[in-house]
């Protein structure tokens, strides 16, 4: 056996550390970087536009901003890109993470001026950290409690001043105090067809997959007005074709990958058609309680009123009313198509919830 020479092991290339090593992209970014790249929301991006110039020409930090809308609409990727066009810091949290208010007294004591911190999910935060808040936003000043009993006193902290950005889907449960000390509140909505087919052109090409504009519409049309659905969807499309297509996206390998998925042209999944078939063959197009109905598909009542009924009612197929959920005309016509029943020779076409 031959001896191994002496220090060897240190320049083998082989063992050679890696700590310095970074890590490989495995996912192309697909965010917009600027607001130049970010496309939809037009009056949002025109609003911070001014937003951001008027900050820049004062040399002064950007006023406290809420996002709120549905998820999957830009909340996060507005956030970074005004910290990146202003050129400062972006500091993330969200507001079930903090539970203490030493948790958000230590942030807010590590934020030089200018920096931007972004909590997601605002209105869950703790009422005894929004009351931190307050002054931390209106005054850049918190007071902290040093000690306890008889020995407690407050200590005055000054923060340099720094940008507040919140998200939220539900801006109906944060408290008016905090609400209204926002500068600047904005509302992100669904965006159109036409916008997202522009955005699956850039995710394509972003992820190194030329698509053709059938496909693209094709996409668009079933992403329910939300990139982060139409991102999702073209991440399976280059899987989808890197197996099975010869890693072209092409119009028949997209029609494929998606009846895979069950989703069809309007964006309706396999629960979606599950509740609607219920709702018409089970309750003879209702009206039915929510309890019912998540019986009947085996879903859990929360999971349909915040993940399903909302496109399902923004679609015009399902309509609330005080007794219940209710099919509409569009829902028997995407049911039926065959049959073509006018709305006035079904009982359930023509009902309308009682004032």
């Amino acid at each position: 056996m031959k001896s191994r020479k002496k220090g060897s092991t240190l320049h083998s290339p082989f063992l050679k550390s890696t700590m310095k090593k970074k890590d490989a992209s495995f996912e192309a970014p697909l965010r917009p970087l600027s607001l130049q790249e970010f496309t939809g929301q037009p009056h949002t991006a025109a609003r911070l536009q001014i937003l951001i110039q008027a900050a820049k020409k004062r040399n002064d930090a950007l006023g406290h901003l809420l996002f709120f809308g549905p998820p999957g609409l830009g909340k996060t990727t507005l956030a970074q890109i005004l910290a990146g066009e202003m050129e400062k810091k972006l500091i993330t949290t969200s507001g079930p993470v903090i539970e203490k208010p030493a948790d958000i007294a230590g942030i807010l004591t590590s934020l030089q001026e200018g920096d931007c911190l972004f909590i997601d999910e605002i209105h869950r935060l703790p009422k005894t950290i929004e009351e931190y808040l307050y002054s931390a936003m209106e005054d850049f000043r918190i007071d902290l409690m040093i000690d306890s009993g008889p020995n407690a006193r407050s200590v005055p902290i000054e923060l340099p001043p720094f940008t507040l950005i919140g998200a939220t889907t539900k801006s109906g449960m944060l408290s008016s105090p905090l609400r209204t000390r926002f500068h600047h509140q904005l509302r992100l909505d669904y965006y159109s067809v036409e916008t997202l087919t522009t955005i699956a052109f850039r995710t394509a090409k972003l992820l190194g997959k030329p698509l053709d504009p059938p496909s693209a519409l094709s996409i668009a049309k079933r992403s329910r007005g939300t990139p982060r659905v139409l991102n999702n969807l073209m991440r399976w499309l280059r899987d989808y074709a890197d197996i099975h297509a010869g890693g072209t996206i092409s119009q028949e390998s997209t029609k494929e990958a998606l009846d895979m998925l069950a989703i069809d042209e309007k964006g309706l999944d396999e629960m979606d058609k599950k509740i609607l078939t219920v709702m018409m063959e089970h309750h003879n197009g209702g009206p039915v309680g929510i309890n019912t109905l998540a019986l009947a598909v085996g879903e859990e009542s929360s999971t349909i009123a915040e993940v399903y009924e909302p496109f399902l009612v923004r679609e015009g197929l399902i309509k609330r009313t005080p007794r219940g959920r209710e099919l509409t005309p569009l829902a028997y016509a995407y049911l039926q198509p065959e049959k073509n029943t006018p709305a006035s020779e079904n009982k359930h076409h023509i009902r309308e919830p009682k004032a």
